[in-house]
Parts: structure tokens; sequence; C-alpha cells
């Protein structure tokens, strides 16, 4: 059974990885990071998801097997009123010790006197697989409306300040079934799912 190796050691999102690939009849064995010696120090240096999401899965791939596949992701909002950001500095947004409330306060305050037809925005992911002879990318995106005040207490970073055009509530108030159905990363996920059945 070939092994997915997820350059993360977040046990929620090496859990869903698993339970989506068993879901979908794929025999691929998910493991973190521990595995084989822990995740590398990576500088996220690139100025897309596609580029920072690479160096995080080519520096997992340095100390792993041969045979094995490496996984990895980048994500963040993309506001269109602010030409796109926070983009790939999304966690960091508000600067290098900032948290996500922080974060949140910088861009409601950018945003202040934006007016709701404009303020559009998505979040994206790009999952990132490499392997011997293999690297590929696969994009998913949410599109949606930033709002004026904090909704809901679930989730992390934006996801209090995001309506999904595909729901009535925040990231921070819908289930996590119903975000699982229509977030960025399910649909990366769904592509990458696609592309390892074909």
């Amino acid at each position: 059974m070939k092994t997915i190796y997820l350059a993360s050691g977040n046990a929620h999102k090496l859990h869903e990885l698993q339970t989506a690939l068993d879901l979908a009849g794929l025999p691929l064995r998910v493991a973190g990071p521990d595995e084989i010696g822990g995740m590398p120090e990576v500088e996220e240096t690139g100025s897309t998801f596609e580029t920072n999401a690479l160096l995080k899965a080519h520096g997992l791939k340095v100390d792993g097997p041969k045979e094995g596949w490496f996984l990895a992701d980048d994500s963040g909002i993309e506001i269109d009123a602010l030409d796109g950001r926070p983009g790939v500095i999304s966690a960091r947004y508000a600067g290098l010790e900032c948290d996500d409330e922080k974060n949140n306060d910088k861009v409601l305050e950018e945003m202040k006197d934006v007016l709701e037809p404009h303020r559009t925005c998505r979040f994206r992911c790009v999952l990132a697989l490499v392997g011997e002879g293999l690297e590929e990318t696969f994009s998913g995106a949410c599109e949606g409306k930033l709002l004026f005040e904090r909704q809901g207490t679930g989730g992390f970073g934006y996801d209090p300040l995001f309506l999904p055009d595909e729901s009535e509530s925040t990231f921070a108030k819908i289930s996590l079934d119903e975000k699982a159905k229509i977030s960025h990363r399910a649909r990366a996920l769904t592509k990458l799912i696609n592309w390892i059945r074909n």
C-alpha cells in the first residue's frame, strides 16, 4: 500500500485526508511527518499558493522514502478590493507575531469604507503532490463576501468574517459537514482524488 506523507502535524488534517481517500475507495495510507523524522523548517518565500505548497512538499520529501508521495497545502483569503491581499501572507498579515484576531482587525480596518457589493473575496487552497518524477498541484476556491463584523466562534483564521455564496452562515457558524462540502480545501481535495483515480 502506497503511503502519502502529509506535511502537517495537525491530527484533524491527517484524519480528514485519510477519510476522504477511504470514502473514495483508494488504497492509500496517510502518515504524518513524525514517521520520517519530522517536518523540516521550510521558508515560504513564494508569491503564490502553488509555489509555497510545492516548497513544503519538496521539503518533506528530502528525507522521505523514494517510493512515497508527499502532500502539502497552502491556503488563504483573497479580497478583491485589496487587490487579492492578504493572499499568501494570510496567516501573518498583521505581522510575524500576529494572531487571528489581529489579522481580522487589520482586514476590517482596511475594508471599513468598502460597500457591501464590492466586498467580494474567496478562500483558496492549493495542494501539492510530489514524488519520484511526480509534481502536481490542485487548486480549490470558495467564493463569498467579507462581512463588516465577525459572526460565529467556530473555525479559525478569517472564518468569522467570510460568508460563502452557498450558505447563509459564515465559515465560523456552519457545521463541519457543510463546510466539508463547499470549502476551498474540500474542492482541492476532490481534484486530487480524481487525479489519483485516473
